[in-house]
Parts: C-alpha cells; structure tokens; sequence
C-alpha cells in the first residue's frame, strides 16, 4: 500500500517546524502523515534535518527521498540512527539554512529561463552552484549580459507565488511546460504553476520546487561559466556572489 504524506512545503515553503506522526517504517526509512521536507525532484535535492522525539533524543534525517508516488515522501535517517516506532509523535525540523539557499537557488533558475527563453535539456539545483541546460545554439550570450539581466529581475523585486491550474487548461497552453524532455504529472486535475510577478507578468510555469516569496530574495547571483554541451546545448552556472574581477 502506497502512503500518502501531506506534503506542508507546497503550501508554505518557509515552515521550519511542525508535528508529525510516523507511519511506516521500510528499508528506505521513515514516512509520516505530513511532513516539512522537500523530497528529492525536478533538480532540487531532498531536505536534510533532524527529528526530536518525545524524549528528547534525536534522529539524524541525511536525505529525503519519493517513494512509489511524488505522494510517498521518505525520510532517510543518517547511519546508526535509532528509529522512531510506527504511531510515534515526532517533532521536525528541516535544516533551514540549506533549505533557503535551495530555495533563492531554484527562484534564480526559473529567472535564468526568463533571460534565456529556450527548450530546457537538464537543470540541477544545489546550495552554492546550479546549472540550467538550453536548447540552444551558440548565440552569442555573454556571462556579463545575462548576469545583468538576471540582476535586473532580482533588484525589481517581483512576487514569487504559486497557483494550480487543470490538465485542461495545461493542455490549451503547451508553452507553460519549458522543459523540453520532462512533462509535469497529469491526471490529478491539479497542475501547479510557479508564478513571478504581478499576475504572472514575468513567468509562469508547472513546477513542484519550493522557492523564495520575491526576486529579491534571491541576492546577488552572477553566472560563472557558459559550456557548451553539444551543437546545440549550453549550460549555464548559476552561483551566488557578485561576478568574480577578470
């Protein structure tokens, strides 16, 4: 049987908190009724953190992975740990400094698509350097012009939000879906959009990710190499900073 986690960072990324009751237990680890912790997905890595029982002794969370379903959220505790018992109550709590830089980090990439409005190939999010994958010839991009843009979106300091949409209304708009190999799950009749700027001004496309409320959360971002990756495929790399001095 399939577990169904309540998954509370879909609706409030920033929860660095809450109650939980273990569910199961698998040779995967643990899995829980609700939980705060982003399951590795979409080029964003699982949370890691800890929970704290009522004893006070805690249990080492090194990953968080899915299950059989992006609804089966599973806790990966750290070696040698000892395991909760199923119907324990637990106290969570995500690592939160690692989960905000994945958080500006995922928010940069989707600014990243905006500066570069090409089919998506690859894309990997990680704490201090990211790369998004583009279809796209050598067009003469520059790392000083797209960082300059970028830089233009996060000073403007547009609302980050998300919205759910229908299979249909997906369907009657194909060019939300950026990449251009991964198709967003369908069949639930709920698709979610992550949306930047007053009413989607700036972008807005299917994503499960957790990110920042506004641009200008992200800080300061420069891209660090553009690769070429094949005829047509750059990478670019994100990282955090100002642009190195040449």
């Amino acid at each position: 049987m399939v577990q169904k986690t309540e998954a509370l960072f879909r609706d409030d990324a920033y929860l660095k908190t809450a109650e939980a009751q273990v569910v199961a237990i698998n040779d995967r680890g643990i899995l829980l009724d609700r939980t705060i912790f982003y399951a590795t997905s979409g080029g964003q890595p699982g949370d890691t953190g800890m929970f704290e029982r009522a004893d006070g002794s805690r249990v080492a969370i090194a990953a968080t992975i899915t299950g059989e379903t992006k609804d089966e959220i599973i806790h990966v505790p750290a070696p040698e740990q000892a395991l909760p018992a199923v119907g324990e109550k637990l106290r969570v709590a995500v690592d939160w400094e690692r989960r905000h830089l994945l958080m500006r980090m995922h928010s940069a990439c989707h600014l990243l698509t905006v500066v570069c409005p090409f089919p998506i190939t690859g894309a990997a999010v990680a704490e201090d350097d990211s790369r998004v994958d583009f279809d796209i010839p050598d067009a003469g991009f520059t790392k000083d012009d797209v960082t300059a843009r970028l830089m233009e979106l996060v000073r403007a300091d547009h609302p980050i939000f998300t919205r759910l949409i229908t299979d249909e209304e997906l369907a009657a708009n194909p060019s939300l879906v950026k990449s251009k190999n991964v198709r967003p799950p369908v069949g639930t009749g709920k698709i979610r959009l992550v949306c930047i700027g007053e009413n989607a001004s700036v972008d807005s496309q299917p994503c499960g990710g957790t990110h920042v409320k506004s641009t200008g959360e992200v800080g300061e971002i420069h891209i660090g190499k553009i690769e070429k990756k094949g005829r047509e495929n750059r990478r670019f790399r994100i990282r955090f900073g100002p642009m190195p001095a040449n």
